[in-house]
Parts: C-alpha cells; sequence; structure tokens
C-alpha cells in the first residue's frame, strides 16, 4: 500500500544541479522533462536565491517528451550537448539525468563519451530520482568531477598548507555561502590556505587545485565522507572528519584546536587565536546575560527539525553554550541507514554528559505529532523549517526557521558558524522570543 509522506524536507537527486551551479561557471546540462529545474530550484532555494552565473530557468535541457519516451532521448542529448557548447559560456558542462531518461535506458555516459576531446570538460551524472535525495546526489556530482575531470589531469605536487573545505551543500543549506566564507576565514586564521569550490569567484581553478591540497576538511556528519574518502583513494589525500558545524565560543575553539593537530600547528599560536575570539565572545555575551537567563517567556528546552549538519550544530550550541536542555531532535533529510547510528552518537558527546534523543523521520505530519506529545516544561524553543511556524503557535512556542523550505526571511551572506555566527543565532532566538513576548 503507497505511503503518504506529508511536509518532506529535500528533493530528488537531481536537486544536485544546485551543487553544480554553485561552482562559478558550471553548466548544469539536464537530460530530462520540461519544468524539473524550475520546481527543483524552487522547493531547494527559494527566498535563499536560486540564480547567479545563470540560472534555473536557462539551463539547457533536453525537455523530452513522448517520442523520446518511445525511441530513446540519447541523439537529442547530443544536440543539446553540441549546441550547449557553442552558445553557453562556461567552463565545465556537467549532464544529470532525470527519472524518466533512466528508466527507458538512455545511456548518458556513452553520449557525453562523445565530447571527451571537446574545448570544455563535460561529464556526466546519474541522478535519477528514484535513485537518492539531492544530498546524495550532491556526493555523486563531487564524486563525478573526481572521477572523470581531476583524475585525467596530470598530478601535481602538494602545496603546503592547501586545505580543501567541504560542508554545506550548496541552497539547500540556506546560510551555505555565509557559512563557507566563515570557515574559510577560521581556517585562514590558523595560517593556512583554505580552497573551496562553491560560491562566487570559487570556479575550475579552484577544483584543479583539490588534488594538490595537504588535507581535505570536511565538516559535516554525514554528507560528503564518500568524497574525502574517494580523494585519499585516488590522491593520497589525507582527511579531517569534523562532524560538528562550528557554532558559539565552545565549538569553535574546539574546532580550531582540532584542525590545528591535524595540520601540525603551533599550539601557542592557536590557543592565542582562540583567546581573542572567546574575550570578545564573552564581552557581547555579559552584556545580554539578563536577558538569556532571566526572560519569562522561553522554556529551557528545546527542539530541532532541520537535517542533520543543523541539528548537531545548534544542539551543541544551546547545550554547550547557553545551558538549554535538548528535547529529541528531529533528523529529516533522509540520512541513509549506514550512517545513522553514527550520526545519533554525535547527540551524546553534549557537555556534562547530557545526551539527546534522535529521531531519523522525513514526516512532518508524524514529527509533529510527537513534539506535542513533549514536555517542554513552558514555552518550547522550536528550531526547524516553515513547516514549524504554525506548530510552535499552537503550543505558545518560539519558532526561529533556519532550514529549508524557509520562505520567511531572505538570506544573503548571512552565518551562524564561529564566534560571530554563534552571536548571531543568539539574536535571532531570543529576537523570536520577544515577538512572541508581544
Amino acid at each position: 500500500m503507497a505511503k503518504i509522506l506529508d511536509e518532506p524536507r529535500y528533493v530528488c537527486a537531481l536537486g544536485a544541479m544546485q551543487t553544480v551551479q554553485a561552482i562559478h561557471r558550471a553548466i548544469p546540462i539536464i537530460h530530462a522533462g520540461p519544468g524539473c529545474a524550475s520546481k527543483l530550484a524552487g522547493c531547494i532555494a527559494g527566498t535563499t536565491g536560486d540564480s547567479g552565473y545563470l540560472n534555473p530557468q536557462t539551463y539547457p535541457c533536453t525537455n523530452i517528451g513522448q517520442n523520446e519516451v518511445v525511441f530513446g532521448g540519447e541523439e537529442k542529448l547530443q544536440t543539446v550537448i553540441q549546441n550547449s557548447l557553442k552558445v553557453m559560456d562556461g567552463d565545465l558542462f556537467v549532464v544529470l539525468s532525470g527519472c524518466t531518461v533512466e528508466i527507458v535506458g538512455d545511456d548518458i555516459d556513452q553520449v557525453v563519451s562523445n565530447f571527451q576531446d571537446a574545448e570544455k570538460p563535460v561529464i556526466s551524472v546519474a541522478t535519477a530520482g528514484f535513485k537518492g535525495t539531492n544530498l546524495e546526489g550532491h556526493e555523486w556530482v563531487v564524486n563525478g568531477i573526481i572521477n572523470q575531470y581531476l583524475s585525467r589531469k596530470p598530478q601535481e605536487d602538494v602545496i603546503k598548507g592547501l586545505v580543501n573545505i567541504w560542508g554545506p551543500v550548496p541552497s539547500y543549506d540556506p546560510y551555505w555561502l555565509g557559512n563557507i566564507r566563515e570557515l574559510e576565514n577560521l581556517v585562514h586564521e590558523l595560517g593556512l590556505t583554505p580552497n573551496t569550490i562553491f560560491g562566487e569567484f570559487r570556479g575550475l581553478e579552484n577544483v584543479d587545485l583539490v588534488p594538490q591540497a595537504e588535507f581535505n576538511l570536511l565538516v559535516s556528519p554525514w554528507v560528503g565522507l564518500e568524497n574525502v574518502k574517494l580523494l585519499e583513494a585516488k590522491f593520497g589525500t589525507p582527511y579531517l572528519h569534523y562532524p560538528t558545524l562550528p557554532i558559539g565560543a565552545h565549538e569553535t575553539s574546539a574546532f580550531l584546536r582540532a584542525v590545528g593537530d591535524f595540520a601540525g600547528l603551533d599550539k601557542e599560536k592557536v590557543e592565542t587565536i582562540i583567546d581573542k575570539h572567546e574575550r570578545e565572545y564573552y564581552y557581547y555575551l555579559e552584556r545580554s546575560v539578563d536577558i538569556f537567563f532571566e526572560n519569562r517567556t522561553a522554556s529551557k528546552k528545546f527542539t530541532t527539525v532541520t537535517t542533520a549538519a543543523n541539528a548537531l550544530a545548534v544542539s551543541k550550541f544551546l547545550v554547550n553554550d547557553l545551558g538549554l536542555m535538548p528535547n529529541k531532535q528531529f533528523i529529516t533529510e533522509g540520512v541513509p541507514e549506514e550512517h545513522q547510528e553514527r550520526v545519533a552518537e554525535y547527540f551524546k558527546e553534549f557537555s556534562y554528559g547530557i545526551q539527546a534523543d534522535v529521531v531519523f523521520s522525513t514526516d512532518g505530519y508524524k514529527i509533529h505529532q510527537q513534539i506535542e506529545d513533549e514536555d517542554f516544561s513552558g514555552a518550547p524553543l522550536i528550531i526547524g523549517s516553515i513547516f514549524e511556524k504554525k506548530l510552535a503557535r499552537k503550543l505558545d512556542g518560539n519558532f526561529v526557521c533556519i532550514s529549508v523550505p524557509i520562505k520567511e526571511k531572505v538570506i544573503l551572506h548571512s552565518s551562524y558558524v564561529g564566534y560571530h555566527g554563534g552571536l548571531k543565532l543568539l539574536e535571532d532566538i531570543y529576537s523570536s522570543v520577544y515577538q512572541s513576548f508581544n
């Protein structure tokens, strides 16, 4: 019997087109039916922006119909790639397949192989919706770049101090751009050279540097783990897996120490950097401590309804920096089963032995039912997507929207990462508390 899924928080693997678009001057070529690109972009990005160097409305697309379903769409794909190379001013072209073309058996790898000698690189990635989510599609796109582009280039010498940073998923993390830039800033402060491939002016030249990094830094509970393992196998590049996106003083200081230790940096230098930031951070906290601990309109308990990355980052921040207590934490992006046990263990690593129960669920209706049954001992703090706004009102609680679908605010360059990011999140949380009170 078919199951009804209410309020899903992810899209199909073809949503990885946003990963391609996030590489400056990279062009997604969609081998799918009409409308896929615009619908997926609207679901993922929305008010956080889905444009840039080009827009999903202008992606090259085969727009397959009944004729291609009956006779196959390989010839049409061949033509679209040829014309895209002629008229689209791009540096990298990535062919992504939708559900229908994979069901009818189109061999996109074979078609793309005809363009091995093209002036600009062309690669292919199978991203049929029935194969996985856009998070898995993101990994497959990066793997495609590694296997089909980087592996064919001559190997260059390792650049001392160069660090590839992986983690926030473009567009799917509404704060992805600001978060990546702040991770770059933190790594740079340690005296290392950050390299990322996503965002403004990060294009093929940054991709080309990936094999030359001294190590890869993955800041994510699970997304990207497959990529850094592949880079280690292909190029011998070691990786540091730091599962928690650092928010606030406690986690950001731990992050800097972990990166410093892995890179073999001088510990005294690292502690000097940490001390400078913590003094500033706690100065701002001390100025406003009465707001956080003397208000009577917010419970000391919270729940998150978001991705594993956001849930872990926010939970550690609220517990370790602010002393709040976690109720159930709901992880909504469809984490593959092979990662779930390890991800759940991360929620047992809070200070003072505090632990949080984790629920992996993609059904908003069931999630909301469970939250209503939770004991918050007062007005709950609910951190999630726009789907949780009505629930928070129903429970006379406080609400902060941090994940897709967001539809709540415009995000240009904001970030929750780092010391300043922690202060920004506190501003957003307690602004919500004041708004609900007034």
